[in-house]
């Protein structure tokens, strides 16, 4: 941290102890609830919309509806029975129950011993059931999902009085709770029973006024100030403009709005890319940002042309890097976060986003097709208003195939040589600020896909808290498909959420446009660390008339070096293939085979022959050979690993070939 940091968190710890005398007990009398007298709910949906939600996405809402009244609703990929009537304290993972009664301040929420599993406690308490409830409600009329909404509201807010237990320890669970509430609220607006479930509840009074109040007071910093801080100042400017029943409501409002602008800025390279590097986090900031813009819109204080402009480079960031199937990139950490929940949550988020940017931006001649529209998409629109972006420069006139400042670079063979064949290389950084959090140790990474199926993968993530040994295996370089040196990972940990060092990557060159054969090449510096200093270089070519991909590995000595001139350190290739993909590993050749659409697919991975290569599927000690294909699962996958030794001048040619 730096220096401004620490002092910002001195003065946030002085501030939580004096807040402590404010702490409502469960039960307890709690204050009167400090609402103006004059309370309305104007930014209410247009009675046209529900007409515009196709019958196919209205259907799903419905259906993710009824699974949420009969126990058959997930969160994190774990079945939660209790989901008609949450108990919001308990974790079915370690069957560990968190504090109710508790100081917030005093509950230590990374310790699983405290929560158990703190994100699968924290993930009900989101209350995306609750806007799934109140859309199927919305779409249908029936009493069942506006009732059990307005029950599961209310327990929780008398659960959880101001400051008591694990669900005040996290800005950013409090902003998405304000945003599910405003969202609860506009979509039970005919509902006779509405009023009297918010705007003449003391305790929905109350428990909004705390949520804006404690973002208000407690937004987060320095290396805490990624994709939280910007739930934090969406969350508080939906919450001041859903519900401006208050007399600090229009300061909330402006304050949010300034904070959002900013950190927007500030966790967005200019080409549009998150700097998390972390695939669904942009997902997730760019879904913050257009449900928070939307409010801001329907309260009259839209947002910045600047802020618009930077959602729509987001956008096209977003289209320009999925595969022919319409499938993202695996990068970095992913937990599925959501800013808004009213479509089936099983469906495709990334359809939902950005459907709903189309719906407010425009989408781009060059976009590979309109994206369906989804309950989101038609209720974004809705209530916000539409933001062309279409100047000269301001966004790409055709896809971009690269994110220089991002360090993202995707080739993909040309349509007329037949199926797709999609290549993402990582030459980027390791992730924003100074701790990276949700960045992986991937650099120089690949993944391949043919036709939209998975051959050389990202394992994924997995998981955040409680299995230490699993996270860091997800996360670590040998869990990626790039070179591994000394045995080491290419940067230090120094906790689940924290790289202690950041490798530089450096494009050297790149070719990814027209041309027949597309390169790409990059080196990086995380192994002059070791105390033989060495570093990884590099060439990815893709041969689209040859239909092959061909990744060369070099391992060099750093400029200047004076370490021991030839010295061997271990070295370790690893090829992780995707889930479907079945492997016969030979002696220098993979065949590998899967099933497509249409029929029984092939190809041969040529192997470097200076190293001794297994197979490995589904091991726990050391874990390897698994994919998690979604936060909270994980299922087995082939790891190919080439091990050997490598000093300066080592050359590794891995080639590709699809039959």
């Amino acid at each position: 941290m730096s220096p401004a940091e620490v002092g910002h968190r001195a003065v946030d710890a002085a501030r939580r102890q004096a807040w402590a005398r404010r702490r409502v007990a469960p039960g307890a009398v709690a204050p009167p609830p400090g609402a103006l007298t004059d309370r309305g709910f104007g930014s209410v949906l247009p009675a046209a919309a529900r007409e515009q939600v196709p019958a196919d996405a209205a259907a799903a809402v419905v259906r993710a509806a009824d699974r949420v009244l009969e126990g058959r609703w997930e969160a994190l990929g774990v079945l939660r029975p209790d989901s008609a009537a949450p108990d919001w304290f308990h974790d079915p993972v370690t069957g560990r129950t968190a504090p109710q009664d508790r100081l917030a301040f005093r509950v230590a929420h990374r310790d699983e011993t405290v929560t158990g599993n703190v994100k699968q406690v924290w993930e009900l308490s989101r209350h995306h059931q609750v806007t799934t409830l109140a859309a199927a409600w919305w779409l249908t009329g029936d009493e069942r999902y506006a009732d059990a909404a307005a029950g599961q509201l209310r327990s929780w807010w008398q659960a959880n009085p101001f400051l008591s237990g694990v669900h005040w320890t996290s800005g950013i669970e409090i902003g998405l709770r304000l945003v599910a509430w405003a969202w609860t609220r506009r979509l039970l607006d005919d509902w006779p029973k509405v009023g009297d479930l918010f705007e003449g509840d003391d305790d929905a009074l109350r428990q909004i006024r705390w949520h804006c109040e404690y973002l208000a007071a407690f937004p987060s910093r320095g290396s805490s100030a990624n994709n939280h801080v910007v739930a934090e100042a969406a969350g508080l400017l939906v919450g001041a403009c859903a519900f401006d029943w208050f007399p600090r409501s229009a300061r909330w409002r402006s304050d949010a709005a300034r904070l959002l602008e900013r950190e927007l800025a500030a966790n967005t390279f200019p080409s549009g890319v998150n700097r998390e590097l972390a695939t669904d986090y942009h997902r997730f900031v760019l879904e913050l940002a257009l449900v928070a813009a939307v409010e801001a819109d329907a309260a009259g204080r839209p947002l910045s042309p600047a802020t618009w402009l930077l959602v729509a480079r987001s956008l096209d960031a977003a289209v320009a890097v999925l595969d022919s199937a319409g499938r993202p990139p695996r990068q970095g950490d992913g937990d599925e976060g959501r800013a808004l929940v009213v479509d089936d949550p099983e469906g495709d988020p990334w359809a939902a986003v950005l459907g709903a940017g189309a719906a407010l931006v425009g989408p781009m001649p060059w976009w590979p097709a309109a994206p369906e529209a989804s309950v989101e998409s038609v209720v974004l629109g809705a209530v916000g208003r539409r933001h062309p972006v279409d100047g000269p420069g301001e966004r790409a006139s055709r896809r971009p195939r690269s994110f220089a400042d991002a360090g993202l670079t995707v080739l993909r063979s040309r349509p007329e040589d037949g199926p797709e064949l999609w290549c993402r290389c990582d030459g980027g950084p390791l992730g924003f600020g100074s701790i990276a959090a949700h960045g992986h140790a991937d650099a120089l990474s690949v993944e391949v896909r043919y036709d939209g199926v998975e051959l050389l993968v990202d394992p994924g993530t997995y998981c955040y808290h409680g299995e230490p040994v699993l996270r860091q295996w997800f996360r670590s370089t040998a869990a990626h498909n790039t070179l591994e040196l000394g045995g080491v990972d290419q940067c230090d940990a120094g906790g689940p959420f924290l790289w202690m060092t950041h490798p530089r990557t450096t494009t050297l060159r790149q070719e990814p446009g027209d041309a027949p054969v597309r390169l790409w090449e990059a080196a990086h510096d995380g192994y002059t660390r070791l105390p033989v200093p060495l570093v990884h270089r590099r060439l990815v070519t893709l041969d689209s008339p040859a239909r092959t991909l061909t990744v060369v590995d070099d391992v060099t000595g750093p400029v200047g070096s004076s370490g021991p001139a030839g010295a061997a350190v271990p070295l370790r290739l690893s090829w992780h293939l995707g889930p479907a993909v079945d492997v016969d590993l030979g002696d220098r050749t993979a065949r590998l085979a899967w099933t497509a659409q249409d029929g029984r697919r092939t190809a041969r991975l040529r192997l470097p022959g200076d190293l001794t290569w297994t197979a490995h599927r589904g091991e726990d000690d050391p874990p390897l050979g698994w994919y998690s294909p979604r936060f909270g699962r994980r299922v087995p996958s082939t790891s190919l690993v080439g091990t050997g030794s490598g000093a300066a001048g080592t050359h590794l040619v891995t080639v590709l070939e699809l039959t």
